[in-house]
């Protein structure tokens, strides 16, 4: 199989130096192997995603010198895709709606206790409210969770292989930390037709990614990837999660910090070396 890598940006801003590194990263990678770098446009969520932002991504890599094969695999294309594996996971019972907002949520959970995770990769951990649900009551204002401990018990459960220089090593999936640390995520998000976290392994072996390269931010929500993976039947690929680029501060970079974004330094006359050596490949 072909040795590759992808870079998956969302198009609701400017991409940043953290942005940058990743994508030339995984360049990197890929070439060093004589394998492919794919883009891909994380564009599920329509209501934040803009096609300035998306242009401006592919003006931005380019600039940097990256090339990639065409046509750009985008989300807001893949519904069908995501559906599909949605109707898996309905099929083994490992899935049910959910009327809660954000209040339902803090209230349910009540007062934190010592010693008990109250946040997760997805989020607030769901304390269970709707999982007693039939999908037979969904609503269209519903969204849909996974029930991770019926998940886990339709799972062959494995692990992952990291390659980053935090995390690495092998890592196996504990199925109490999914339920404690992680709880029921979201599957489909309302007026959205999936999530991040279903869209993102339905994506990755399409387009048969054999390494996901992202920050260290989503090494926590690679045990709910794993999973999904194994539930779907889909190949696990080798990850590498790098380290952040970060500010003066020590804060790591958002989409907010315009100081940061390429757009700008690109204006003040920096090169895609500068761009390199600021982010230290």
């Amino acid at each position: 199989m072909t040795f590759t890598t992808r870079f998956a940006p969302s198009p609701t801003g400017p991409l940043h130096l953290g942005h940058a590194y990743s994508a030339l990263l995984a360049s990197d990678m890929a070439a060093a192997q004589g394998g492919q770098f794919l883009l891909r446009i994380e564009d599920i969520d329509q209501s934040r995603a803009r096609a300035q932002w998306e242009d401006q991504i592919y003006d931005d890599l380019s600039w940097l010198g990256l090339r990639w094969p065409a046509p750009v695999m985008r989300q807001s294309g893949r519904l069908p895709q995501y559906r599909a594996a949605l109707d898996q996971l309905i099929q083994m019972g490992v899935v049910y709606p959910c009327s809660c907002n954000r209040a339902d949520i803090e209230a349910a959970a009540g007062a934190p206790q010592e010693g008990v995770p109250q946040f997760g990769p997805d989020g607030r951990i769901y304390p269970g409210t709707c999982r007693h649900r039939a999908m037979s009551s969904a609503q269209p204002d519903d969204v849909l969770r996974l029930d991770v401990a019926k998940a886990i018990q339709r799972a062959d459960m494995t692990g992952f292989t990291e390659t980053g220089e935090t995390y690495h090593g092998a890592h196996k999936l504990d199925p109490d930390a999914l339920i404690s640390s992680v709880g029921d995520i979201i599957l489909v998000r309302r007026n959205m037709g999936s999530s991040y976290h279903l869209s993102v392994v339905v994506d990755d072996a399409a387009q048969m990614i054999t390494h996901v390269v992202r920050g260290e931010d989503l090494f926590e929500a690679t045990q709910i990837h794993v999973l999904l993976q194994t539930l779907l039947g889909l190949p696990i690929p080798i990850y590498r999660h790098h380290r952040l680029i970060r500010d003066d501060a020590g804060k790591r970079l958002a989409k907010r910090d315009d100081a940061r974004s390429l757009m700008k330094y690109r204006a003040e006359g920096a090169s895609p070396l500068d761009i390199r050596e600021m982010v230290g490949l």
